[in-house]
């Protein structure tokens, strides 16, 4: 069983006990952590693809090691001008295991609530600020055609 799964904006191929590195993660070493963007998940020859992402299913990985990946060098130059720079970079990054694909994830304790009347109030007033705006920008339409015209009028002229 295997997941594409995206973590810290990258997209990752992951299997069971499968070690990865990551971009940093919020989280203390050994701490326990769980991905729910699943793009795709594949259980022996069962293949399931989000529309973006697989409702239900979830990733759940631990902390290994928090470290540096090795130095990249950048070097600029400009020929003939004198211009030369250079400079380093080492990308902080996370080592995960994967413990667990999940296709349907636990409930969490917290559920969602009920949207309130006043929610359904305010999507009301976003549509009549939009007619509103509609009905302002016609007449500027109107402006703008009768310049064209004027300047029409002052080209016959001459």
């Amino acid at each position: 069983m295997y997941a594409v799964v995206e973590i810290a904006g990258q997209q990752f191929k992951v299997e069971k006990d499968q070690k990865v590195y990551v971009n940093r993660l919020e989280g203390k070493e050994g701490s326990k952590v769980s991905f729910d963007n699943i793009l795709m998940l594949d259980n022996s020859g069962k293949t399931t693809i989000g529309t973006p992402m697989v409702q239900g299913a979830s990733v759940e990985a631990k902390i290994v090691k928090h470290l540096k990946d090795d130095k990249v060098i950048v070097f600029k130059k400009k020929r003939r001008k004198g211009y030369k720079v250079k400079n380093g970079h080492r990308q902080s990054l996370t080592q995960i295991v994967v413990e667990n694909i999940l296709e349907k994830a636990k409930k969490s304790k917290v559920e969602s609530k009920p949207k309130k009347e006043s929610d359904k109030d305010d999507s009301s007033v976003k549509k009549t600020v939009a007619k509103k705006a509609v009905a302002k920008k016609k007449p500027v339409a109107k402006k703008a055609a009768a310049k064209k015209t004027t300047a029409k009028k002052t080209e016959t002229k001459k």
